[in-house]
């Protein structure tokens, strides 16, 4: 039964109380629950310690200047391949380059990229998701069936190829994960949709006169995109390891760009000799990735 389906019934049948949908909510017994399990997050170590590493990571991109004095991109004379030092903390490259600040500097195009590409996912995917999962019928069926196409194509696989179709470069390679995304924002959606559109409160809205689209925007979406939020968080952390991975082969953000991945490739032959330049940005991905992860676990929990 679509949503259309539903509004009808409710409006054929002569309602002995009236109510105003506007004052139309789910019951929710358990806001001790709730309020317990947001105190006892405030006191875990992990979430604590992951936030400080995404607030760090986040001032680097709004403010590189405050943490570095190093060009990114102008090489020092004489200072090729320095290991770790109190003059450069996370040593140097091969052009003397101090790789701290060209990983500070390059927070801003890996955390942009990834809010790009989460924000692009999060408008068309809530988009796709809502029509499918309120009009159901022959919409639904394509709708569903685009998803299930995409989501059988293998997520590199399918970055690259839209890559190939726009050119390379930061924009580009963000839209490519974007994209890639859609399908399982649409997916998460649809479903959330489906459960709420048969709540009682939801039927109850549509017997005391509300229309679709005051129903939808009322009861419908605020309810259905609580778990989408810690989804989206989740995919952010997502998103900035496939970036890493677009631009360390190649299909991202070109020379002398300092962006992780493309950090992580300019090293790899002088990985025997100059390890750091490897492992510095690597652990810098991971740790941010993780970060988000913990974080995203955190809201979802809140949310439950």
């Amino acid at each position: 039964m679509t949503i259309f389906e539903t509004a009808e019934r409710h409006h054929n049948t002569d309602a002995a109380d009236p109510i105003d949908s506007a004052q139309v909510t789910p019951l929710d017994g358990g806001e001790g629950q709730a309020e317990a399990r947001r105190f006892s997050l405030r006191i875990q170590p992990g979430l604590v310690l992951a936030c400080l590493v995404l607030a760090l990571v986040v001032l680097w991109a709004i403010l590189p200047g405050v943490f570095t004095v190093y060009d990114p991109v102008q090489g020092l004379p004489g200072q090729h391949l320095r290991p770790p030092s109190a003059t450069h903390l996370l040593g140097t490259d091969s052009l003397g380059r101090d790789l701290y600040a060209r990983i500070v500097y390059g927070s801003v195009h890996s955390l942009s990229g990834a809010f790009a590409a989460v924000c692009i996912a999060l408008v068309v995917g809530t988009a796709l998701g809502v029509l499918a999962g309120s009009l159901g019928g022959r919409l639904e069926t394509a709708i569903m069936r685009l998803v299930d196409v995409m989501l059988s194509i293998p997520d590199l696989l399918l970055s690259l190829s839209i890559i190939v179709l726009l050119g390379f470069g930061t924009v580009n390679a963000a839209i490519a994960v974007g994209i890639t995304l859609i399908a399982k924002f649409a997916r998460l959606v649809r479903s959330e949709v489906v459960t709420v559109r048969r709540s009682d409160y939801v039927e109850a809205a549509f017997g005391s006169g509300g229309t679709f689209f005051k129903v939808l925007w009322r009861h419908i979406l605020p309810n259905s995109l609580t778990s989408v939020i810690a989804f989206a968080a989740l995919q952010a952390g997502w998103a900035i390891l496939q970036l890493s991975t677009l631009g360390f082969l190649g299909y991202g953000a070109p020379p002398p760009t300092p962006e992780w991945g493309l950090l992580i490739a300019e090293g790899r032959n002088y990985i025997a000799t100059a390890w750091w330049l490897t492992a510095a940005p690597g652990i810098v991905v991971v740790l941010v990735v993780i970060s988000i992860n913990r974080i995203s676990r955190a809201i979802g929990s809140v949310n439950r």
